[in-house]
């Protein structure tokens, strides 16, 4: 009786798995269809009300297949906004599951390759994918005008061709490209960038010489904050601006890595790395200065991004972060790309989510 049992039973494995075997197309067009349905619904549905903080891109020019380049998207209430737009930075996006079609504006650091190389793409993507009436705004020091400027003539052609293959009505004119907003920020303090009823984005200028200008920024939603470093040496005046902060996303090189490489590249004759690797750790911040100055400005937690150099072990994350832990007794994590943190409101929590497709 177990036998014919058994017999049975694998019968109906071996015919299940032949029936599968031949349906198996028509089972993954409708697995492809759930998960593009499920890419299209509202990304912003079932967030809480809150500041969400989206790392999609938390590299340097580095090569790193691990860390795309310098993005950070934040998103407020219902409000989105992208924090520099560094090389991919719209697949970046859509890998975490939102879309380029809801950002309303894109706030720029400054103007480094690695941190605006993406913002032709951001611009086109979000204008085929915008259900809005607005054109995208980009914010940023003096300066910015001409990036935004150079990006829409390389995309003159690639605009006008989109226009006349899927028309007017679809690919409106007068949303292609972006406003431009520019400010002068002080060598001390804030200056208001962006205001509604519940948001508020300040920016400060930031110690990034011989690069200038360069700024972060300062967000509040409701009763949650937080302070974007955007490239810059220690600062006495991000320190102040941090002050009390639930969240630091700040920069981090490790000079020992750094320089390290420094004597790799000297070893094989590499003298314009070498020289680079020399120079860059000047006018970046090391993780225990970082720890220093989220201790004196009393900020509830620390992530670090834009990372030099890449750190491919894990056991490298031990060497990168030093004696940081030690300084700073807060939570203080390495920022991955596809981390979503989440700071609600009426609530002191941070809560940290994997996001990536």
């Amino acid at each position: 009786m177990i036998k014919k049992i058994s017999w049975a039973l694998l019968g109906i494995v071996l015919v299940g798995g032949a029936v599968a075997y031949t349906q198996r197309l028509a089972i993954t067009g409708k697995i492809v269809e759930r998960m593009v349905g499920e890419r299209m619904a509202d990304p912003l549905t079932g967030l809480v009300d809150g500041l969400h903080v989206g790392l999609c891109g938390t590299g340097s020019p580095f090569p790193d297949p691990q860390r795309g380049a310098p993005c950070t998207l934040v998103i407020a209430g219902k409000r989105v906004f992208l924090f520099d737009a560094g090389s991919g930075s719209a697949k970046q996006i859509s890998r975490m599951k939102f879309s380029t079609g809801q950002i309303q504006s894109v706030f720029l650091t400054h103007f480094h390759s690695d941190h605006i190389d993406g913002l032709g793409e951001i611009m086109m993507t979000r204008w085929a994918q915008t259900t809005g009436d607005e054109r995208l705004t980009v914010i940023g020091p003096t300066g910015v005008e001409q990036v935004v400027k150079g990006f829409e003539e390389a995309y003159a052609h690639d605009t006008q061709y989109r226009i006349a293959h899927h028309g007017k009505a679809t690919m409106i004119p007068k949303l292609a490209g972006a406003e431009v907003q520019s400010f002068d920020a002080p060598a001390q303090g804030v200056i208001p960038v962006y205001q509604d009823e519940n948001t508020t984005i300040e920016a400060f200028r930031v110690d990034h010489g011989p690069v200038e200008p360069a700024v972060g920024y300062r967000i509040r939603y409701k009763d949650r904050s937080m302070v974007i470093s955007g490239d810059t040496q220690s600062s006495s005046n991000l320190a102040m601006v941090a002050k009390d902060v639930n969240l630091l996303v700040h920069e981090a090189l490790s000079p020992e890595l750094v320089a390290r490489l420094e004597a790799i590249a000297g070893e094989h004759h590499r003298d314009k790395l070498q020289k680079i690797f020399h120079d860059i750790p000047n006018y970046h911040t090391s993780p225990e200065e970082i720890a220093k100055l989220a201790t004196q400005a009393g900020v509830q937690s620390v992530v670090l991004s834009h990372i030099v150099p890449p750190l491919p072990l894990p056991p490298m994350k031990e060497l990168f972060l030093g004696k940081a832990p030690e300084i700073f007794t807060g939570p203080l994590r390495i920022g991955e790309d596809g981390d979503l943190i989440h700071l609600p409101t009426g609530s002191s929590q941070i809560q940290f989510e994997r996001r990536w497709q």
